[in-house]
């Protein structure tokens, strides 16, 4: 279904902020995902697909309080939204629909 589609990115993000559970915002999203995955996420990508996932419903934000150590600044924290959470168990669902339909003969070990 079109209204689920989600990227590679798109997916590890979301499951990394309900990895963070109350704690997702930016920097920790960021951090999460190298430390998980042993891979460099940029901060530009992380936040285009942070505001993409927003705009089709599957996370909602709010800014937390201001503080001294940020200057000031409030960080905005991310919660999967039901829409959200059903384009994750979509995207599950289909990928180990997908592995149950790969016979055992094609994972075998050929030498090379």
């Amino acid at each position: 279904m079109k209204k689920y589609q989600l990227g590679e990115f798109e997916e590890i993000v979301l499951l990394t902020v309900g990895v963070l559970h109350g704690e997702a915002y930016g920097v920790a999203i960021k951090a999460e995902i190298e430390k998980q995955l042993q891979r460099k996420a940029s901060v530009g990508a992380l936040q285009s697909a942070l505001r993409r996932m927003e705009g089709k419903g599957f996370l909602i934000s709010e800014l937390g309080e201001a503080t001294k150590v940020r200057g000031g600044k409030r960080k905005r924290y991310f919660k999967i939204t039901a829409l959200g959470k059903e384009a994750l168990q979509f995207t599950m669902q289909t990928r180990l629909d997908l592995w149950g339909q790969i016979p055992d003969m094609d994972f075998q070990f050929k030498p090379c």
